[in-house]
């Protein structure tokens, strides 16, 4: 019986084909609807009405808002998180870092009833304070993929530049500020984008907590609903092209980064 043997090109077919049915034709299709009006007729409509909206701006500013504050917030905790377990002796640091992603293993939707219950406890109405819980909510949600990258690069880093450094006469503050830093920016940045993206779409966590609409995710969703796919495909586009952006900025950071990495620190 002969071998059968496939080269990497046969190999990307059922990839290439899952990418085609699942992410270009839909976007094929989300990009045709942005830009016809209900009689299939090419239009700029959309596009204006949705820049020149009130309503659609302040929700995509308050959405943008919230996922800047959330990726700081998750920022600020997570890395003296990560720091501290890089740079412990524990041998049972593996399992604190288990515990920062045994939340994950719990439905999402509990979770954010529990922390609700919680908050109305503490606050008694919800409503008062609808920014400040939305923040705690998604800083709950998606503190842990913003402590494993930088964990797993601070893990990583040659301890012999910071003996170095040391040796040097630079001091732990130095050696803080100028070569572990830089040298966890990939790390940073792989955290910030994993908070960031999902952080200004999501708006279960806003629905759940508040019962509001006012976010980008719940927008679009609103007018599915009511079946305006024009505008609601066309929201959907202009939050597609931000994240994107936004993700080659990040990824070309971080390139230049890397390149420029190799020097001298200090």
């Amino acid at each position: 019986m002969g071998v059968f043997r496939f080269s990497r090109k046969q190999l990307c077919i059922p990839y290439a084909v899952f990418l085609l049915c699942f992410v270009a034709a839909p976007l094929l299709v989300v990009i045709y609807y942005a830009f016809t009006n209900g009689e299939g007729r090419f239009t700029l409509d959309n596009l204006t009405g949705f820049f020149t909206s009130p309503y659609t701006i302040g929700t995509l500013a308050y959405s943008f808002a919230i996922a800047v504050v959330t990726t700081c917030v998750c920022l600020l905790l997570a890395y003296p998180i990560a720091y501290i377990l890089a740079g412990s002796r524990w041998k049972q640091k593996s399992v604190i870092v288990v515990m920062f992603i045994l939340p994950m293993w719990i439905n999402f939707t509990l979770r954010i009833t529990a922390l609700k219950e919680i908050l109305t406890v503490i606050e008694g109405n919800l409503a008062f304070h609808p920014f400040l819980n939305t923040i705690i909510g998604m800083t709950y949600d998606f503190l842990p993929f913003m402590i494993l990258p930088m964990y797993t690069t601070l893990l990583k880093l040659d301890k012999s530049l910071l003996e170095a450094a040391a040796d040097l006469g630079a001091g732990p503050v130095q050696v803080f500020c100028k070569v572990t830093l830089p040298l966890s920016v990939p790390g940073i940045i792989s955290g910030v984008v994993m908070v960031f993206l999902p952080a200004m779409t999501n708006y279960v966590v806003l629905d759940m907590l508040y019962n509001s609409t006012y976010i980008m995710g719940s927008l679009i969703g609103s007018f599915f609903s009511a079946y305006d796919w024009h505008n609601g495909s066309m929201i959907a586009l202009v939050l597609l092209l931000i994240i994107l952006v936004f993700t080659l900025v990040t990824d070309r950071y971080t390139e230049e980064d890397a390149g420029n990495r190799g020097g001298a620190l200090l």
